[in-house]
């Protein structure tokens, strides 16, 4: 026995403190383990398999039992309830001296192993356990990195967990729910709009069973650490470990917080997994990909690399081009992928991603990097529903369109960006707030009765304001209007991140100053289709055992919403791109955490990869076909598509095609331009896959055809010479 219990106390600092270590002791704030940050962190190795030769074969059982009994009455014996001075308790975070070598907060830093996942929501509410909690809402379950409140205070959604003011030793408890080895901290205050609450210092402790409990200690002292913390409510703040260690759980236990406060905190744990030689916990499966793609984050530079290599690995079908430059001078590089690439292919619809409009929302900017290169090898592969993508339609890839904004989340790192740091363009320009505010005038005109016939309910033209010079508008949405006009995009989606769940136009109320009403387009019907596609096809909005991102339940609606029912959005690029062009466009909601550990990639690819695919198959939904002169029999550009019961019209290509997305159904639809008969016909809409063709042969009007004759110095023909003076003795 007493070789046993040697063997013991050899091996208990690999997992915890020495035994009989004291749980609390005096605050060490002489050299915290926190702002040291090494470049990297040893591969993780299971300290259950460093164990002697003799305790590993069969007396591990015993060596648990034996460590649990003297460690258990240690505790039991030393507890005792923290008394904290009152000059602890204040608004600015513990000063500590910063060790030489550490590196500036402003710098990126290394975090070692990636996230648990309690941003992410991979860590379920039942694995979050705290001392007390003020309220359902203030509970462990919201104790999550980056978490967003409702805007009721003291609603079921608030922006943190708080323990109770009664409560003299509070503790966030999370459950990994194997053992882990445990690497850092990563914490923030409470988010509201009615409070400031935030915790300034916090110790740390650890657990194989949740009963017996050691701390991490100063390398120096051999006392607990203390660990600095916030400063303000929403900067993430993170902590190093002195000393990784393994365990099943970990406690953060606030020693200090915001005088006149109460200890509020949202974390993220790092961790990595560890392997069990014993087999006595069950694994969950890791997260990953079958498909060969670069799974991981990519700065500018990468991103410039990677678009070049999948145009040389498939240059017949691709082509890179830049349709502008950033404040900051990047250039805003678009992947075309096509048959045809370069050419706008008669008959061939156009159809978009743009993703990095905010730019610390990362996860569509990746998402648009895996999609060109899966498009690129499943091509090459010969998949034949990639091949019927690329040739019957041209597709644009935008990854990212405020390059200048993501550089700044990239730099800060993924679980330390925060909430919104990299959102704005280098201006601190919102780019989805920032274009031209068409709803207004076409309402108004609405009010009037002047759509259609005086004022267009389609394709509004740009409010003077919006043209001057000194307008602001950004140099990224200037860029991307351009690129709207240049190409006859059909059907879009603007990626982002921070929730689960697909908007719809309108983005704005049209009730002034409403902060949210329902608010459908005429094309209500379609846009409702098209983000139920996304949304019944990406795999993590499907999921029925999820709990909600923030504040909201979106999949009581089918995880789908109307944009201004949502909040309210002036000057969004949905509604611009609506009222503006032919493209309908919504915005997907891509995950919880706007900018995701890498290793959580391979599984977002995984729960969006059919659904970006599904969502460009919808352009084939509704009609199709070109409008024609019946005497040269060439396309008539900007011939106007109007289809009845439908108060938005939308408008020919140059070459005279044109596409209508549209329910299945029956539609008249009229066929109409300058200087020719209008044309009406019956359009039916299947279930099956379409467009269903619907063209149109428009015959000049008397006048025109005298127009281009007289322009020309031709004749005029006596049909036409009779029909003036039939129409002129009408007038008379």
């Amino acid at each position: 026995m007493w070789g046993l219990l040697l063997a013991l106390a050899a091996f208990a600092p690999a997992v915890g403190p020495a035994l009989g270590a004291p749980r609390n002791s005096v605050l060490d704030l002489a050299q915290p383990a926190t702002t040291q940050v090494p470049s990297s962190i040893p591969a993780p190795n299971s300290s259950l398999a460093q164990l002697p030769a003799e305790t590993a074969n069969g007396t591990s059982e015993q060596h648990v039992r034996i460590r649990i009994i003297k460690k258990k009455k240690v505790i039991m014996k030393k507890r005792k309830k923290l008394t904290r001075p009152t000059p602890l308790v204040t608004a600015r975070p513990l000063v500590t001296p910063t060790p030489a070598g550490a590196l500036n907060p402003a710098e990126k830093q290394e975090t070692g192993c990636p996230p648990l996942g309690l941003e992410s929501l991979r860590v379920s509410d039942s694995r979050l356990e705290a001392s007390s909690s003020q309220s359902f809402g203030l509970g462990p379950h919201r104790g999550r990195l980056n978490i967003q409140s409702g805007l009721e205070d003291g609603d079921l959604y608030d922006g943190a967990w708080c323990a109770e003011e009664q409560d003299t030793d509070p503790w966030f408890q999370v459950d990994a729910g194997h053992p882990t080895r445990f690497s850092g901290v990563i914490t923030q205050g409470r988010n509201s709009v009615w409070r400031y609450d935030w915790v300034t210092s916090y110790k740390v402790q650890f657990s194989n069973d949740s009963w017996t409990w050691w701390g991490s200690r100063n390398h120096s002292s051999g006392m607990d650490a203390v660990f600095p913390a916030n400063s303000d409510p929403e900067t993430p703040v993170l902590n190093l470990l002195p000393e990784p260690q393994v365990a099943r759980f970990i406690r953060l236990l606030p020693q200090t917080w915001l005088q006149g406060g109460t200890p509020c905190l949202r974390a993220e744990i790092l961790a990595c997994p560890v392997s069990d030689p014993n087999d006595l916990f069950l694994e969950a499966p890791a997260p990953g990909s079958s498909d060969p793609l670069d799974f991981r984050h990519h700065n500018y530079k990468a991103m410039r690399k990677l678009m070049k290599q999948v145009h040389e690995q498939c240059p017949n079908i691709t082509r890179v081009y830049s349709i502008g430059k950033s404040y900051q001078g990047l250039k805003l590089y678009v992947m075309e992928m096509s048959d045809q690439p370069g050419e706008h292919e008669l008959g061939e619809p156009e159809v978009r991603y743009v993703a990095g409009m905010h730019g610390n929302e990362a996860l569509g900017r990746e998402l648009l990097l895996l999609l060109m290169q899966f498009l690129c090898h499943e091509f090459l592969r010969g998949n034949p529903r990639v091949t019927r993508l690329l040739t019957e339609m041209r597709i644009h890839l935008l990854p990212s369109m405020n390059p200048d904004g993501y550089e700044i989340a990239y730099h800060r790192g993924s679980e330390l960006v925060g909430w919104a740091e990299g959102r704005w363009n280098n201006q601190s320009i919102d780019l989805n707030h920032n274009f031209a505010d068409l709803n207004t005038p076409l309402w108004e005109a609405q009010d009037d009765g002047k759509v259609p016939h005086i004022v267009p309910n389609h394709h509004l033209p740009l409010p003077t304001y919006y043209t001057l010079p000194n307008a602001t508008v950004a140099p990224e949405t200037r860029a991307v209007i351009k690129w709207m006009k240049r190409i006859p995009f059909v059907l879009s989606a603007n990626l982002h991140g921070g929730e689960l769940v697909v908007s719809y136009p309108f983005d704005m109320t049209r009730t002034p100053w409403a902060a949210r009403e329902l608010t459908p387009t005429p094309d209500d019907a379609v846009f409702r289709w098209l983000s139920t596609v996304y949304a019944g096809s990406n795999l993590a909005m499907q999921d029925t055992s999820r709990r909600p991102c923030h504040s909201q339940d979106f999949s009581v609606h089918g995880n789908i919403i109307n944009g201004a029912d949502w909040h309210t959005v002036p000057g969004s690029m949905n509604d611009f791109s609506y009222l503006h062009t032919n493209c309908f466009e919504v915005t997907v909601e891509l995950s919880c955490d706007k900018f995701p550990h890498e290793n959580e990639l391979p599984q977002e690819w995984e729960n969006n990869r059919d659904a970006l695919l599904t969502y460009l198959e919808q352009v084939r939904m509704g009609i199709a076909g070109v409008v024609r002169d019946k005497d040269t029999e060439l396309g008539i550009a900007d011939a106007v598509i109007a289809v009845d019961g439908i108060n938005h019209d939308v408008t020919t290509a140059w070459g005279g095609d044109y596409w209508r997305l549209l329910t299945p159904g029956d539609y008249m639809v009229t066929a109409s331009a300058e200087g020719y008969h209008s044309v009406t016909r019956n359009c039916r809409v299947t279930f099956e896959e379409g467009p269903f063709p619907c063209n149109f042969v428009l015959t000049k009007t008397p006048k025109q055809r005298l127009r281009e004759l007289l322009a020309a110095g031709a004749k005029v023909p006596p049909d036409l010479r009779r029909r003036l003076e039939r129409l002129r003795g009408l007038k008379d």
